[in-house]
């Protein structure tokens, strides 16, 4: 079904109770595995209606932050998604108490059980009140966010559009993008730190309303970390720091002197990759999704089948206008097997991103349609960011039909960009810790965190002369801070089995996709330690995996031919 004719009907929450309060005495009362099982799919079949209703609101919203009826009804699911959560986390209390537990880990897999087991720890009733205000704050965030009009070269420009002028050629353009961007922010900061305040004391409140010390474990929890602790999270970032900081600070002093600018680079020095301007896509994003759909034809039975889906489903929305929220996401509308793309091109490389990295998640959630129940669909995120980052590589193969004689300059960026994505990422995840463990803190001081932040994980850049991120307030654009604490470490460690996947393709591509493969099968019946091992790559936790990325990184990149970069 296309997207524009899948129908919204608001799951109305006293409803909702009773369907789920009647499948919960079903399976209290089941005498019979046959029983137990007929209950329980029952609830998958509620929480699919749920999960896809959610999503088109979601969607809808997102494509038009100023539409009055997805406006509300977004509105009413902030509200109405933490009582919900709490009938799902009874019918999950239900199933644990359950005397056919063996016969359900027989069929289903034992994760189903352990990841129960620790939704109960990640919510409680008593903190609905809570959840709430976390909704309505996160959304008021993403609608300043999507609010911004800046006025530059005589045209008013939301943010995306923005970035096309942070990265020209132009030193004065490019310098003037980057403070008429940090001028919006700076404009919005005391509102920016209130939000922030608000959602940090909130998350506390919650945390210590269930018992734990501080929101650190509750959020370790909520993002489902069924295989890895906070403490494995700080032996990788020391990792990082070890490995790959070096890595990616020879990088940029490489680039200021290819560039002729001063190190450590300004933040708008920074952004150009090379003085003849970064890799662009040509051609109109009409021919960008053109060539993608033609290069998911050619890679793979799997991959064609895929677009071909999408494309007749109309379920892309990648082009960047007025009123539009910011940023990129897949999400999957289970009730119609169908995951959506949503994206902002701004004529830069990070189209073609779009078209591989959110492509790589849809093509995940495609090949997982069918697999029951609903929550082995999808593994826990940073096995999910794996599917997205490593198709980024994989359609190294096809760049020429995006960039043109931009190819070589391309390559090259995009393996520098994830080396020294990878400390930025940690930095995210560093700062959150803190911030989550000193939630007194006041925002002044949340800034000179992230400074300090800044000079151990980015040693390379200027911070003095820039409105907003020389104040150390870069960490307010960065939306997963506010929306999704503990996300972003994901990406790293993704980007870290990705690159082994990079490394891979060098030496046989075929292998290398063979093993993508497998694991994207696998969806979320295993932990990301045991995706990682089906695929037969290493763990990042030990320090084995960030060593061995970083000596192929660097040896490849040294031996790039340099006038391609000119």
């Amino acid at each position: 079904m296309k997207f524009s004719e899948m129908p919204y009907k608001r799951v109305e929450v006293d409803e909702a109770r009773e369907r789920s309060e009647a499948i919960r005495r079903n399976l209290a009362e089941a005498s019979s595995y046959e029983e137990a099982r007929a209950a329980f799919m029952e609830q998958q079949k509620l929480e699919t209606e749920i999960e896809t209703q959610y999503a088109l609101v979601y969607v809808r919203h997102s494509i038009d932050t100023a539409d009055a009826f997805y406006d509300a009804e977004n509105e009413y699911w902030d509200s109405a998604n933490p009582m919900l959560q709490e009938f799902s986390q009874k019918f999950t209390e239900e199933l644990l108490k359950t005397p056919f537990r063996e016969e359900f880990e027989k069929e289903f897999g034992t994760l189903l059980f352990k990841n129960a087991e620790i939704s109960l720890k990640a919510f409680s009733p008593e903190i609905i009140p809570e959840i709430q205000e976390e909704n309505s704050l996160t959304s008021a965030y993403a609608k300043l966010i999507a609010s911004a009009q800046i006025e530059f070269e005589g045209e008013k420009r939301t943010l995306p559009q923005m970035t096309p002028f942070k990265q020209s050629p132009d030193d004065a353009v490019r310098e003037a993008a980057w403070k008429a961007e940090g001028a919006f922010y700076m404009e919005h900061g005391e509102e920016l730190d209130t939000i922030y305040d608000k959602l940090v004391k909130i998350r506390d409140k919650m945390a210590k309303k269930m018992g734990y010390k501080n929101y650190v474990e509750l959020g370790y929890y909520r993002m489902m970390r069924n295989c890895y602790t906070a403490e494995d999270v700080k032996n990788f970032r020391d990792a990082v720091r070890k490995y790959l900081v070096p890595v990616a600070d020879s990088l940029e002093r490489e680039q200021a002197q290819r560039n002729g600018s001063a190190y450590p680079l300004s933040f708008w020095d920074e952004a150009l990759k090379y003085r003849s301007g970064n890799a662009k896509p040509f051609g109109t994003p009409e021919q960008i999704l053109a060539h993608g759909r033609e290069m998911y034809h050619e890679m793979s039975p799997e991959t064609s089948e895929f677009i071909d889906f999408l494309y007749d489903n109309e379920l892309l929305d990648v082009l960047s206008r007025k009123g539009k929220a910011g940023g990129g996401y897949c999400i999957s509308l289970p009730e119609y097997k169908a995951p959506f793309i949503f994206a902002n091109f701004n004529g830069t490389s990070g189209d073609v991103e779009v078209i591989t990295h959110e492509a790589g998640h849809a093509f995940a959630a495609y090949m997982a349609r069918d697999i029951v129940p609903l929550e082995n669909q999808s593994p826990t995120l940073e096995a999910c960011e794996i599917h997205s980052m490593s198709m980024e590589f994989f359609a190294w193969a096809w760049a020429e039909g995006f960039f043109g004689k931009d190819t070589e300059k391309f390559h090259y960026g995009h393996l520098a960009d994830a080396i020294t994505f990878i400390p930025y990422g940690s930095m995210v995840d560093h700062f959150q810790h803190i911030m989550y463990e000193h939630p007194e803190m006041k925002p002044e001081e949340r800034h000179e965190t992230w400074r300090k932040l800044e000079a151990e994980y980015r040693p390379w850049l200027k911070l003095e002369g820039l409105p907003f991120y020389g104040e150390g307030r870069g960490w307010q654009r960065q939306h997963h801070i506010y929306e999704d604490p503990f996300y972003y470490i994901d990406y790293c460690l993704a980007q870290s089995v990705a690159l082994q996947f990079w490394a891979l393709i060098q030496k046989d591509r075929k292998d290398a996709w063979e093993r993508y493969i497998r694991l994207v099968k696998k969806a979320g019946t295993q932990t990301y330690r045991g995706l990682v091992e089906t695929a037969g790559l290493s763990s990042p936790f030990g320090e084995k995996a960030l060593s061995e990325i970083s000596t192929a990184a660097r040896e490849y990149l040294e031996k790039f031919d340099r006038a391609a970069l000119q």
